[in-house]
C-alpha cells in the first residue's frame, strides 16, 4: 500500500477507501446546502453599502430619516426641424391631461405649468411625474402609464414622445440582460463538455468533471444564504460563483483525472494510480485553492462592500470545491475504476501515457536557445502591455448597456437636450426644520450660485420629506456624468455647499449622484490598490516559498503572473478604448475601462493563473526529487502535464468568451480579460517562459537561504511503488534528453 506523505493525499486515500461513505456525505452536503438556501435568504447589499465616501453618507441621512425616493418618471416631448412650436404645445397639454387622469401618476409637472422644463434650443420639453405607492413594487403600477403615453404619441406623430425612467429601464433592460446571462450559462455548458470528451474520448468520463463542478456550485451557492448575512451580496456575486465555479471546478477535477489515468495508462494498478494522483494533483488543487482564496481575501482591504461580497461568494465557491476535490472525486473515481472509460468516442484514442508531439517540440527548441526564446516571449508580453499605462479608467454608466434599445436611446435624446438631467448631482440636507426660512434661504443661493457657474443647468428641483428633516436638491450638471466636464461641474458644486447650507444652523450637507460615486471610488482605489496589491503577492510569496522551498520559483512564478495580467491590461486597453476588433465583438462605442474591473481581474488572474503554475511546477518538483536533473525535470514536468493544462485552459478560455457575447461592454471586459490572461498564462508562459527562465537558472531554481530550511519540506512526488520497479523509456521530446521513469508493473 501507498503512503501519501502529505494532506491531499490522506484525505484522497481515506475517500477511495471509504467511497460509499464519502460519495453519500457529499450528496448530503449539496442537498443540505440547497435546503439552508431555500430557508436562509441572502442578505442583500443596502444603497448605502454599495456607495462609498460622500455618497454613502448621504444615502445614509437619507434611510435614518425614513427617506423614500419616489419612483420618478419623465416624459420627452420633441419635435423635428420644420414641425411648428403648436404641435408640441398640443401633444404636451394632451399628454399632461391623460397622465393626471391615470390613477396610477402623481405630482404630474408640466411646462405649460411654468416649470423650466423646455430645453435650451427649444425644441424639446419634459412631463415629470411619479409612480404612486411603494416605489419597491412601481414596476406593478407603470403599465396604465405607459399606455397613456402611447396613445398620446399615436395622436401626436407629428412630434416624438418618449418615457424613460428607472422603473421603465429596469423593465425594458431587465428581459434583455436576463436573457444575456442565461445565453451564456447555457452556452459555457456544451463547451465545456465538447472540450472534456476532445480531451478524455469518452463520455463517462468527460461527465465527470462537468457535474462535480455544477454540484459544487449548487452547493455554494445555497450556502451563500448563510455568508451573505455577514457579507452582503448583489446580483453580480452569484455571476462571478458561476464563472469561477465551472472554471475551477472542472479544472481540479480534469488534473485529478487526468493524472490518474496517465498512472493507469503507464502500468500502475487502480489503487497506486488512485494514490498517486490523490498525494500530487490532489496537492496541487489544494495549493491551487489555497491561492486563489489568498488573492480574493485581498478583495476585503478594498473596503467596498460589493467587492467584499464577490471576494466572500468567490471564496466560497473555490472552497467548496476544493474540498470536494479531495474527498468526492477520488471517491468517485475508485467506484468507477476502469469504466470511467465508458461511453468511449469511436474516433477517440488513449493518449494518456504519451504526450503529442506538439508541445514537446516547442519545448526542444526552448530548452535549446532558452536566452532567445525568453527574451523574444517576454519582449512580446512586455509590448502587450504597454498600452496599459494609458488606461483611461470611468464609472460604470448607460453607454455600457445595448446602445440599439430604445430605451437607451431615449436616455441618451434626453442627455443631449438635458445635459445632466436624467442622471443630476444631489445635495442631501438635513436639518431640523428643512422648511425653516433660513435653510430655503440658503436653497435659494445655492441654486442662484450654481446657475450663474454655466457649469449646472437647471431644472434644479428640491423634495422634502414629510418629517421635514431632510431634503435633496437635484442639480443637473454639464456634460455626460463621467467627462471631465461633470467632475469639474461636481467639484464646483461641493464648493458651493459650504458657503451657502454650511452656513446655516444645524444644517448637514452632502453632495451625491452618479458623477459624486464615480469620483468618490475612484480615490478608494487609488489609496487602497497598492494594499490589496501588496497582500495578494506577498500572502502568495509566502504560499508558494513554503509549498516549494524556493525562493526562486516563488519569485519567478509572481512575476510571470504578474507579466501576463498586464498584458492582459494592455490588450483590454487595445480593444475598448483603441477600437482594435471592437466590431468583432459587438462593442457599440469605445472609451475608458470600467473603474472596477482592474482591480477584480487581478485578484481573480492571479489566483487561477497559479492553477497551472502549481500544477507544472509540482510535476517539474516531483522530477527534481527524484534526482533528475534541472533540464530533464523541466521537460518532463512541462511535457506530461501539457495536455491537462492545455485541456483546462481551453475550457477556461471559451466560459470566459461566452461573456463576451454579453450585451453590457463592463461584462464584454471582464470576459475579454480573462480569457485572454488564461491564454497567454497557459502558452506563452507556460510553454515558453517557464521551461527558458528554469533552464538559465539551473539549480538556482531550488535556492533555498540557510535561514529558511526549518520550512516544513513537503513532498511533491509520489510515494515508491510496491513492486519491483521497471526502468521503461520516457518518450523522447523533440531535442530533450531521454529521461528513465520508475513505474510499477500489475
Amino acid at each position: 500500500m501507498r503512503r501519501s506523505g502529505n494532506l491531499a493525499g490522506r484525505v484522497g486515500r481515506w475517500s477511495a477507501r471509504h467511497r460509499r461513505a464519502a460519495i453519500l456525505g457529499w450528496l448530503a452536503f449539496v442537498l443540505a446546502a440547497v435546503a439552508v438556501g431555500a430557508l436562509v435568504p441572502q442578505g442583500q447589499l443596502t444603497a448605502a453599502e454599495q456607495s462609498v465616501g460622500a455618497p454613502a453618507e448621504a444615502q445614509r441621512i437619507l434611510d435614518d430619516n425614513g427617506w423614500e425616493e419616489p419612483a420618478a418618471e419623465m416624459v420627452l416631448v420633441q419635435r423635428e426641424a420644420g414641425v411648428p412650436q403648436a404641435a408640441v404645445t398640443a401633444a404636451l397639454a394632451d399628454l399632461a391631461a391623460a397622465l393626471r387622469a391615470t390613477p396610477e401618476a402623481t405630482n404630474v409637472v408640466s411646462p405649460l405649468d411654468g416649470a423650466p422644463l423646455i430645453s435650451a434650443d427649444g425644441r424639446s420639453a419634459l412631463v415629470t411625474l411619479d409612480i404612486a405607492g411603494d416605489p419597491e413594487t412601481a414596476d406593478e403600477r407603470i403599465a396604465p402609464i405607459q399606455q397613456a403615453v402611447a396613445a398620446v404619441a399615436a395622436d401626436h406623430d407629428d412630434v416624438r414622445i418618449e418615457q424613460f425612467g428607472d422603473t421603465s429601464a429596469e423593465l425594458a433592460l431587465g428581459d434583455t440582460l436576463d436573457a444575456d446571462f442565461q445565453r451564456a450559462e447555457l452556452l459555457s455548458i456544451p463547451i465545456i463538455l465538447a472540450v472534456l470528451l476532445f480531451t478524455f474520448g469518452a463520455l463517462v468520463a468527460a461527465l465527470l468533471p462537468l457535474l462535480f463542478a455544477l454540484s459544487a456550485f449548487i452547493a455554494a451557492l445555497g450556502l451563500l444564504g448563510l455568508t451573505s448575512q455577514i457579507w452582503p451580496v448583489d446580483q453580480s456575486a452569484q455571476i462571478v460563483m458561476l464563472l469561477i465555479g465551472l472554471a475551477v471546478g472542472v479544472d481540479y477535477s480534469l488534473f485529478y483525472l487526468k493524472r490518474e489515468r496517465e498512472e493507469r495508462a503507464k502500468g500502475a494498478g487502480p489503487v497506486d494510480a488512485l494514490d498517486i494522483a490523490a498525494a500530487t494533483s490532489g496537492r496541487s488543487v489544494l495549493i491551487s485553492g489555497i491561492t486563489v482564496v489568498v488573492a480574493m481575501a485581498g478583495m476585503f482591504l478594498t473596503g467596498f462592500s460589493v467587492f467584499t461580497g464577490v471576494a466572500s461568494a468567490t471564496i466560497l465557491v473555490v472552497a467548496v470545491s476544493v474540498i470536494g476535490s479531495l474527498t468526492v472525486l477520488p471517491a468517485t473515481m475508485a467506484w468507477l475504476g476502469d469504466r470511467v472509460e465508458k461511453g468511449r468516442l469511436p474516433f477517440a484514442r488513449r493518449r494518456e501515457a504519451r504526450p503529442g508531439r506538439f508541445w514537446p517540440a516547442i519545448l526542444g527548441v526552448v530548452l535549446r536557445r532558452p536566452l532567445v526564446a525568453g527574451l523574444l516571449a517576454g519582449g512580446a508580453l512586455v509590448a502587450l502591455a504597454v498600452p496599459a499605462l494609458s488606461m483611461d479608467l470611468r464609472n460604470e454608466s448607460v453607454t455600457d448597456l445595448p446602445q440599439d434599445m430604445p430605451i437607451i436611446q431615449t436616455y441618451n435624446r434626453i442627455s443631449e437636450a438635458f445635459p445632466g438631467g436624467p442622471s443630476p448631482a444631489h445635495v442631501v440636507i438635513e436639518a431640523p426644520d428643512v422648511e425653516a426660512p433660513e435653510v430655503q434661504a440658503a436653497i435659494a443661493d445655492l441654486r442662484e450660485r450654481a446657475l450663474a457657474s454655466g457649469q449646472m443647468n437647471d431644472p434644479i428641483d428640491v423634495a422634502a420629506n414629510e418629517a421635514g428633516t431632510v431634503a435633496v436638491v437635484s442639480v443637473p450638471l454639464v456634460g455626460d456624468g463621467e467627462e471631465q466636464a461633470s467632475r469639474d461641474a461636481l467639484a464646483t458644486l461641493e464648493d458651493l455647499v459650504a458657503p451657502t447650507l454650511g452656513a446655516a444652523d444645524g444644517v448637514t450637507a452632502v453632495v451625491s449622484g452618479a458623477t459624486a460615486d464615480s469620483v468618490a471610488f475612484d480615490a478608494l482605489m487609488a489609496e487602497r490598490t497598492p494594499w490589496v496589491f501588496a497582500f495578494v503577492l506577498v500572502l502568495a510569496f509566502v504560499l508558494l516559498l513554503v509549498s516549494f522551498r524556493s525562493v526562486t520559483v516563488a519569485l519567478t512564478a509572481i512575476a510571470l503572473n504578474l507579466l501576463s495580467v498586464a498584458a492582459a491590461y494592455g490588450a483590454m486597453v487595445l480593444v475598448f478604448q483603441e477600437g482594435w476588433g471592437a466590431g468583432l465583438i459587438g462593442l457599440d462605442r469605445t472609451g475608458g475601462i470600467v473603474n472596477w474591473i482592474p482591480l477584480f481581474l487581478f485578484v481573480i488572474l492571479f489566483g487561477l493563473s497559479m492553477d497551472y503554475h502549481v500544477f507544472i511546477l509540482g510535476r517539474i518538483r516531483e522530477g527534481h526529487d527524484r534526482g533528475l536533473p534541472t533540464r530533464a525535470a523541466v521537460a518532463r514536468g512541462i511535457t506530461s502535464s501539457a495536455g491537462t493544462v492545455t485541456s483546462a485552459a481551453v475550457i477556461m478560455v471559451f466560459v470566459f468568451l461566452t461573456f463576451v457575447t454579453l450585451s453590457m461592454t463592463s461584462m464584454k471586459q471582464i470576459g475579454l480579460g480573462l480569457a485572454l490572461a488564461v491564454l497567454l498564462d497557459a502558452t506563452v508562459v507556460r510553454a515558453v517562459l517557464v521551461p527558458a527562465v528554469m533552464q538559465l537558472l539551473g539549480d538556482r531554481n531550488w535556492y533555498l537561504p540557510r535561514w529558511l530550511r526549518w520550512l516544513p519540506e513537503l513532498r511533491h512526488s509520489e510515494a515508491a511503488p510496491v513492486a519491483a520497479p521497471v526502468a521503461v523509456p520516457a518518450p523522447r521530446p523533440a531535442a530533450v534528453e531521454e529521461v528513465p521513469v520508475l513505474v510499477a508493473r500489475d
